[in-house]
């Protein structure tokens, strides 16, 4: 009977899948199908339970910083298995209905003794890309590699660390795929901070920028009647031709690795960087600071954790400090601070997804929020706990991955374990 019910149970939970399914989205990369953090499903609560949202799984996950990504009814999640003296890193396939395993590919590392520390959770921090029956994956050390999405068979795979000279450290954001070019954003040498690989087989076919790298995904936006690749260094703030890595414009903007977290932000002809908002010329590539005067990185930097959500006039975001903040974004003047979202502490994050007329806020406790943004003020709709948080920093413990959204469903992780929650509508 035991087996007669699980396999009913999974049976439901695959058809009530294909029902979410059918009308859909993808998450297959770093802040969704336009890497812009705007989730376009629609059907989903706008309030949750009492007694929290419906988690339909939970499986076991490694260390690391990986977002999951969902396409195809897969989920895929780059993770770390250490128990000293080895260390592998792996990208793991499920089924997105069940957490039923698809297959592993894992490969040996070298990481420092430091790292095997359990505080640390050394990990992937690169979220995977999905595309075209291909996932594109980077690790913590600069081994990168495309398999089979659903196979997980190798297609080609290079060790960036030893033909770049890169190492553990701060950098390896999350890549991105720009026609026939995998874009990678590793610190490498010579002249090679950010690097563009064959999609189709690995080799390099440009590099550019002799600057130390950040954890900031670089982005790519149409202006000026071009594509420009927006990367944001130690050392600037850079315009690049996705095409062949010529630099179009640079504005130089010195700032530690470890504080050049968040993601570019480009909307109504303005591009946030941190905190530094540019004004993006229209007839040609180039880029003026709008605010603030200060190039001071207390002054220039909102969040060390997360991406701020542009909408219209105004932009929202975390502070380091844990606040949620509304700041009009043609003036940099901030509107209102909300303190209740998340502990008041430093390190604190809250990742903004767009929804429909409401956002979506995942906290560092592990929390998923449903509420309203407006200038006026922030009001909460729901509130509900997915995950304990593992990952130890300023005496207490944090999630800092941001969740994956798909098919009414949502996938957080942590340095223990890969959760999907319903957020469909009972219909």
């Amino acid at each position: 009977m035991r087996g007669i019910g699980r396999q009913t149970w999974t049976m439901t939970l695959a058809l009530a899948w294909s029902a979410a399914t059918a009308l859909g989205d993808d998450w297959p990369q770093w802040r969704g199908p336009n890497r812009d953090a705007v989730y376009r499903e629609t059907g989903l609560l706008e309030t949750f339970p009492k007694s929290g949202l419906p988690i339909r799984w939970r499986v076991a996950a490694g260390w690391g910083f990986a977002s999951p990504v969902v396409a195809q009814g897969r989920v895929y999640l780059a993770d770390s298995e250490v128990a000293k003296p080895n260390a592998k890193e792996r990208l793991r396939c499920f089924d997105a209905a069940t957490g039923a395993p698809h297959w592993t590919y894992s490969y040996d590392v070298s990481y420092p003794d430091w790292a095997f520390d359990p505080a640390q959770e050394i990990g992937p921090v690169a979220t995977p890309i999905v595309q075209d029956g291909k996932v594109y994956a980077l690790g913590r050390v600069g081994h990168a590699y495309c398999l089979d999405a659903r196979s997980g068979d190798v297609i080609w795979k290079r060790d960036l660390g030893k033909d770049y000279g890169i190492a553990i450290g701060p950098g390896h954001p999350s890549p991105l795929v720009e026609g026939d070019v995998l874009i990678l954003f590793v610190g490498g040498k010579p002249a090679a901070s950010v690097i563009a690989l064959d999609k189709h087989n690995g080799r390099e076919v440009w590099r550019s920028l002799s600057e130390a790298a950040t954890f900031s995904s670089p982005i790519v936006v149409e202006l000026a009647g071009r594509r420009q690749l927006i990367v944001w260094t130690q050392e600037s703030v850079a315009s690049l031709n996705p095409g062949d890595g010529e630099v179009l414009w640079r504005q130089r903007l010195n700032t530690s690795g470890d504080y050049a977290v968040s993601t570019p932000v480009c909307a109504d002809g303005k591009l946030l960087v941190g905190g530094l908002m540019f004004a993006l010329d229209a007839k040609k590539p180039a880029a003026t600071v709008l605010w603030p005067a200060s190039r001071a990185p207390s002054r220039r930097i909102f969040s060390h954790t997360s991406t701020a959500l542009v909408q219209g006039d105004y932009l929202y975001t975390a502070k380091s400090t844990g606040e949620l903040i509304c700041v009009d974004a043609r003036t940099g003047k901030q509107a209102w601070e909300e303190k209740g979202v998340t502990d008041l502490k430093n390190g604190a994050s809250i990742h903004l997804t767009a929804n429909g007329d409401s956002a979506l806020l995942f906290t560092d406790r592990g929390e998923l929020i449903r509420a309203r943004l407006s200038a006026e003020g922030y009001r909460e709709l729901g509130r509900a706990a997915l995950l304990a948080p593992t990952f130890e920093f300023g005496g207490r413990k944090v999630a800092w991955s941001p969740p994956a959204y798909a098919n009414r469903h949502v996938f957080v992780r942590s340095g223990k374990e890969l959760v999907c929650a319903s957020l469909a509508a009972e219909r």
